[in-house]
């Protein structure tokens, strides 16, 4: 196959596709050793290099483990029961970054609901505390994305369910997936108006009305999908 048949993505990218559909295909589990960097180049008809960097990517977002002189292995999740969705997630396939969104829709809209009538004061201070920690970081990618995933861990975590904690950050694993794949390491759209979204989030939060706190998380969600649509349609014209 060769190695950039899409003009407006890397190679690498295209080849970290190819891995983690190969994962998928051939039923691999977390813990289960690859072929040599060698072997996989010669099975996904790739160069040694861009098929390393692929590796090297894939392990920094953790789907893939390196060990010196053992070999290449799927990562083992720090959450087991999240084995099946870790073999199924593929974080370029628009369409599943797409049902990623959905789910972040129907699982953080009702996180922010909760909250709004559950949170204890210190928890409100916390959720408080991170949005306006991104606003002032909004000019560093690194920085807002430390406070970024702060501020949706302690919605999940006002919201007094468990489950749904579990899942957001399970999510948000998976958003720093496609982010780091798609984008370099970078973010799509604008953090000002993220964290303004966090900072209009809080308050709804901090004022004990569900409904508000809900339809506020579910904007900055259309918001986040729209402003990444829009990078990837920028990407597509960058080429033509």
């Amino acid at each position: 196959m060769p190695e950039n048949l899409d003009p407006y993505r890397p190679g690498y990218e295209l080849v970290a596709e190819q891995l983690v559909t190969y994962i998928v295909e051939q039923g691999l589990r977390p813990g289960d050793r690859l072929p040599t960097e060698k072997a996989l180049a010669e099975l996904l008809g790739t160069g040694r290099s861009v098929t390393r960097e692929a590796i090297k990517v894939l392990a920094a977002v953790g789907r893939l483990q390196t060990r010196r002189g053992a070999g290449i292995f799927v990562s083992v999740p720090t959450n087991q029961q999240a084995d099946d969705q870790v073999g199924y997630f593929q974080p370029t396939d628009l369409q599943h970054v797409a049902m990623l969104f959905d789910h972040r829709r129907l699982i953080e809209a009702e996180s922010a609901r909760l909250a709004a009538t559950s949170a204890r004061p210190a928890q409100v201070h916390a959720i408080r505390t991170a949005a306006e920690a991104s606003v002032a970081a909004y000019q560093d990618h690194e920085m807002f994305r430390q406070y970024d995933r702060t501020f949706h861990d302690a919605v999940a975590e006002a919201s007094g369910n468990v489950f749904l904690q579990a899942a957001v950050s399970k999510l948000r694993d998976f958003k720093e997936q496609s982010d780091r794949l798609l984008f370099a390491g970078g973010l799509p759209g604008s953090l000002e108006v993220a964290a303004q979204q966090h900072v209009h989030i809080a308050e709804s939060i901090a004022a004990g009305d569900p409904d508000k706190a809900s339809t506020a998380m579910t904007q900055h969600i259309d918001t986040t999908q729209a402003q990444f649509e829009q990078r990837i349609r920028d990407r597509l014209q960058a080429t033509q």
